[in-house]
């Protein structure tokens, strides 16, 4: 069969090379989506654990404070930021506007996104 699935055929999508940026701002897309999600879920989970009392509270505050979850949520902020910015971009293409300077408007968004995230680690470790 010509279009029957093959290992080969699969593989293919993690090739990285020949792809166009709007293909690189889809995958990115994709995997901030997943990433969020994932985050939406254990977010909800932590949070359940507040309604236990005031103990549950002070050991939540003691976590979020920790290296590790301010990191984490630092990498949170960055899915967040990169998918809104790049969800402009698939918007904006999806009326027609700047379907030929998607190379453009990817690298312009996604330098908007690092000068985002930048911002906020700035504020999140170094302001007091």
């Amino acid at each position: 069969m010509k279009n029957a699935p093959s290992p080969a055929h699969w593989l293919r999508w993690f090739d990285p090379r020949y792809r166009q940026p709007g293909t690189w701002g889809y995958i990115l897309n994709r995997i901030t989506a997943i990433g969020l999600t994932i985050y939406l879920v254990l977010h909800l989970g932590v949070l359940s654990t507040l309604a236990k009392g005031p103990g549950a509270y002070d050991s939540f505050i003691t976590l979020v404070k920790s290296p590790g979850f301010m990191l984490g949520e630092l990498l949170v902020v960055a899915g967040g930021i990169i998918h809104g910015t790049n969800g402009i971009r698939i918007v904006l293409n999806s009326f027609g506007v700047g379907v030929r300077d998607q190379k453009v408007i990817l690298a312009i968004l996604m330098a908007l996104s690092i000068i985002g995230i930048a911002y906020f680690a700035y504020v999140m470790f170094l302001v007091d």
